[in-house]
């Protein structure tokens, strides 16, 4: 079931009555969610990714704008009437039912034709039990389960009923890092068995990333870009994006275009073209750095780190706007831990030039000395 929404907006009154003008959480958001695909909104807390879920699944009503799902316009549908899966942060599950009757519980719930016999009721929650892997824990209290259990749970009952579309709201920010890590992997298993459409909200971009067919990018309300994941990581289309992906973070320096040469500080670091001269912002993304001894960029040496297969290297430059950044190299490449100086070469595919008003990314070609 594919998803449109169309110029959806969401502004909330203000508290204050001397204030007349209220809060807008989704600003003009249009997108069409393609059927069986999994899409990530993601963005820092209180960007509007939350109430826009709540606007897809009924939730809140909208200022303005329209929700289809397919050809069905369901923007005045009460939620009950959507064909909805809602999986909340905290699980809402009921402490004193069993999982069986936790997952029955919408079944149970439905009236008339919709409400189907006892019989089929429990072969359809022993299916979404087993296709969560939970089918051994049936008999079990709520409080008997751990976080990722009870998350698997609160899932089998969003499924159990078949619904159109399923609607997940920081599913695994309750978990521990090596369970959010089996979840979200099984999050992904899940979909493509259903094949059913999803939409995952998330501030953690690392998640974001690593199961969503395509991530949807906000802030305060508005959509900056949308697109595969390492789309947007490869080509950000502005400094907030480029800032808000990736792990480590992107550098960022103070850059000046001249003579065809990017400078940061007094170092001309690449070639470049197509982009107008004076002063940029240079996003560098930690893996962009070559450790070389001849390399045109000079830094003081602060620390090394060794990560197994990486080896981070922390250092310092005038024209970076924090006191240090990180460059993430080869574990084989060898550092002079004893020197106070360390030099690198860029690679122009990871470094990005953006407006110093604008914030927007400038469209140029960088080259370096390996001409790629």
């Amino acid at each position: 079931m594919n998803v449109t929404l169309e110029h959806l907006t969401k502004v909330f009154p203000s508290r204050d009555r001397k204030v007349k003008q209220g809060t807008v959480a989704v600003n003009d958001f249009s997108f069409e969610i393609p059927d069986g695909e999994l899409v990530g909104l993601l963005g820092p807390s209180g960007c509007g990714k939350s109430t826009a879920l709540y606007l897809i699944c009924g939730l809140e009503k909208p200022t303005s704008g329209r929700i289809y799902f397919g050809e069905d316009d369901v923007t005045d549908l009460p939620p009950e009437n959507r064909g909805v899966g809602l999986v909340f942060q905290n699980y809402a599950l009921y402490p004193h039912l069993t999982v069986r009757q936790n997952i029955l519980f919408p079944l149970q719930n439905l009236k008339g034709e919709e409400r189907p016999s006892k019989e089929e009721m429990l072969r359809k929650a022993e299916e979404a039990a087993r296709l969560v892997q939970i089918e051994q824990y049936m008999d079990r209290k709520p409080s008997q389960l751990s976080g990722g259990q009870q998350q698997r749970v609160a899932i089998a009952r969003a499924l159990v009923k078949t619904p159109r579309i399923l609607l997940l709201d920081e599913p695994l920010s309750n978990l521990d890092a090596r369970l959010r890590l089996q979840t979200r992997e099984e999050i992904r298993r899940i979909q493509r068995e259903t094949g059913v459409t999803t939409i995952f909200v998330t501030h953690d971009q690392e998640e974001a990333m690593s199961i969503t067919d395509r991530i949807i990018v906000m802030k305060e309300g508005i959509v900056h870009q949308i697109g595969a994941p390492q789309l947007v990581y490869d080509d950000p289309v502005n400094l907030f994006v480029a800032k808000f992906l990736g792990n480590p973070p992107i550098n960022v320096f103070t850059g000046r275009v001249a003579g065809g040469r990017l400078y940061l500080g007094e170092d001309p670091v690449l070639e470049v073209s197509g982009a107008p001269e004076g002063e940029v912002w240079a996003g560098i993304r930690p893996e962009g750095f070559r450790l070389r001894e001849d390399g045109p960029m000079g830094c003081t040496l602060r620390a090394v780190e060794v990560m197994g297969r990486d080896m981070s290297v922390l250092a310092a430059h005038p024209a970076c706007d924090t006191p240090t950044f990180r460059a993430i190299i080869d574990s084989d490449s060898r550092v002079d831990r004893k020197s106070q100086e360390v030099r690198f070469s860029l690679r122009p595919a990871k470094v990005f030039l953006f407006s110093k008003e604008t914030e927007e990314r400038i469209p140029a070609i960088l080259r370096g000395e390996e001409g790629r």
